[in-house]
């Protein structure tokens, strides 16, 4: 085993509160499998950085963060701050400038945990979304015109490349081959006829490689696909979609297994030649930031499936394994319904590893 260089953002609001009991679990982790070596270097970029500086960021982070391994973050935004900022100055360009096209996401309903939706337990529940994450709808083309005047106009352009949905459709297809063989693909396109019908024939060229002859596949819209999140979730399997849609049916999947306390992510390029991005999709929770209440379960599965993405598989299934486990003992956060405290629940986890 190599030693890992990991790079991290705490950033804003409760990022800091479970990016900081994330890293001492690890530690811990590391005591105890005592071939995993991680070096771990802070970088106070975000909010406070931007009313120093007046930039979110340095201008050579990029090539800061590309000596990395792997990249931690716990949350950018924040209410003084205009979203577009937050995101387009720190969090967006790190996805884009790596091409860290793979966002994968798990939409699972944990043992313990109890669903807002009537009769579902834990195990009916288990989901692993693909979201596009480098061009689609979040591409930054477009502009202002007539800027202030009553006429004005604003466009936002979505493109979509050949190479951009296929790669991210055949990586949704190789995952299904570790999994129920089925590939779900949520769109547009009979709105979108440009854009999403590319996207549609793509898919269907991927669903017919020798390789994926196995794979059972379904196309929906993405109304239906949120009617169904909701009214049978079980049809589910491996998901993949565009860059906006994605993202909205995410935050819908953890609504449904539990809520954003436990939703994790990962941003990577399957060629490993650059560091991948892991981040809860909770936000920045400001509301709740400096109660000591946060939940570190996102970001503890987030560090999880860096680990994995590391090559360190035995320990990425034992910090797995330790958070579900914590999860099923009912010692939660507020959010679950518990009155843990993120260090308790940090502390508990070192346990159980």
């Amino acid at each position: 085993m190599a030693k890992h260089s990991i790079g991290l953002i705490p950033g804003d609001g409760i990022g800091p509160e479970v990016i900081g009991e994330t890293v001492r679990v690890l530690q811990a982790l590391c005591g105890i499998e005592k071939k995993l070596k991680l070096d771990f270097k802070k970088f106070p970029w975000g909010s406070d950085f931007y009313h120093k500086h007046g930039k979110m960021c340095p201008e050579n982070y990029l090539t800061t963060l590309e000596t990395f391994d792997a990249i931690l973050l716990g949350a950018v935004g924040r209410p003084d701050i205009p979203d577009h900022i937050t995101l387009n100055e720190l969090l967006l360009p790190i996805r884009r400038g790596f091409d860290l096209y793979v966002n994968k996401r798990p939409i699972i309903l944990y043992k313990g945990l109890k669903s807002p939706l009537r009769d579902y337990v834990p195990g009916d529940i288990d989901i692993l979304f693909f979201r596009e994450n480098t061009e689609g709808e979040y591409s930054p083309m477009g502009g202002r015109h007539y800027e202030g005047y009553p006429n004005e106009i604003a466009t936002q352009i979505a493109i979509f490349s050949r190479l951009g949905c296929k790669r991210i459709i055949e990586e949704s297809f190789e995952a299904s081959l570790k999994r129920k063989k089925h590939v779900t693909s949520v769109t547009k396109s009979n709105a979108q006829g440009h854009t999403l019908v590319l996207w549609d024939e793509i898919f269907d060229e991927v669903s017919k490689q020798k390789k994926y002859q196995r794979v059972q596949t379904n196309k929906l819209l993405v109304d239906a696909a949120a009617l169904d999140f909701v009214r049978k979730p079980e049809i589910f399997d491996v998901v993949v979609s565009t860059n906006l849609f994605a993202d909205i049916l995410t935050d819908l999947g953890a609504g449904i297994v539990g809520g954003l306390g436990i939703a994790a992510s990962a941003n990577y390029n399957p060629n490993g030649k650059v560091p991948g991005l892991f981040e809860p999709v909770h936000g920045s929770a400001p509301d709740i930031m400096g109660k000591g209440i946060s939940n570190p379960v996102a970001t503890l599965f987030s560090a999880s499936m860096m680990l994995e993405f590391l090559g360190e598989e035995k320990a990425s299934s034992r910090l797995d394994a330790s958070v579900r486990e914590h999860l099923s003992s009912g010692n939660t956060t507020p959010d679950l319904g518990g009155s843990g405290s993120t260090k308790s629940v940090a502390n508990e986890i070192i346990k159980k590893l």
